[in-house]
Parts: C-alpha cells; sequence; structure tokens
C-alpha cells in the first residue's frame, strides 16, 4: 500500500446534502449524503494529488487533528490510493496515427480486423503486461 494515505476531511450538514472541506488540500467539495460526500472527498483529492505529482510538488503529510467551528460537523479520514487513482483516471483512449501497406489494410478489412484492438494487444504483448 505504498501510495495510500487517508487523508481528514469534515463533513457540514445542508438542506440539500454535506458540504465537504479537505483542509490538508484547501479544497472543497460537496455530496447529497454521507456517502457521496465521502466518494466526492476521494475524488478529489486523487485528482488534486496527481496534479501536485505531474507538477513535481510534495503531497501533503496527513494532519492527525482538524480543529471544526460547529460541534454537529462530522470529522473523518478518507484513504486514497494515489497509484491506483493515477490508472483509473489515466486509461482514458488516446489517438494514435499508423500507417500499413494498402493491400495489408484491405485485406485486414475482409477480415474485420479492430486495428485499436489489435494494436492495444500487440504492445500488451511485446511490453509483457498483464492488461
Amino acid at each position: 500500500m505504498k501510495g495510500v494515505k487517508a487523508f481528514p476531511i469534515v463533513l457540514s450538514k445542508e438542506a440539500d446534502g454535506y458540504f465537504v472541506s479537505i483542509p490538508d488540500f484547501g479544497i472543497e467539495t460537496q455530496g447529497k449524503d454521507i456517502a457521496d460526500a465521502i466518494y466526492m472527498a476521494r475524488d478529489a483529492i486523487g485528482l488534486m494529488g496527481i496534479d501536485m505529482q505531474d507538477d513535481g510538488k510534495e503531497l501533503p503529510d496527513p494532519s492527525e487533528k482538524v480543529e471544526v467551528d460547529n460541534p454537529r460537523d462530522i470529522i473523518t479520514f478518507v484513504d486514497v490510493d494515489f497509484d491506483e487513482y493515477r490508472k483509473k483516471v489515466d486509461n482514458k483512449a488516446v489517438k494514435k496515427n499508423c500507417t500499413i501497406p494498402y493491400w495489408l489494410n484491405v485485406e485486414a478489412e475482409k477480415a474485420g480486423i479492430n486495428y485499436s484492438k489489435l494494436l492495444q494487444e500487440a504492445i500488451v504483448l511485446a511490453l509483457n503486461l498483464n492488461a
């Protein structure tokens, strides 16, 4: 669990759900209920964290104690696996241009070859990855 950290969040009840403060990152989000608010907090922390990493910045160390103004606020921790989060959000498709001989294209189209799928499988095999 190398890339996993647990950060404190503060949940404040509002008329239409929960406002979420994430003090270690200085960001906020919201959710329609507690589960949604925690999900949104994890997502916000994950996005902010990988942006920071991409910019060469250090992730903050999680605070162990958080002060709140309202005694009804809920303080809890959200765990985020930054390595897994990066895999999740970096899995978007990227368009690549590829050139093949005309005759090969004709034969591939006759056979119903899916170029994208075939290229992905070939790259995974060439890199000896388990995808």
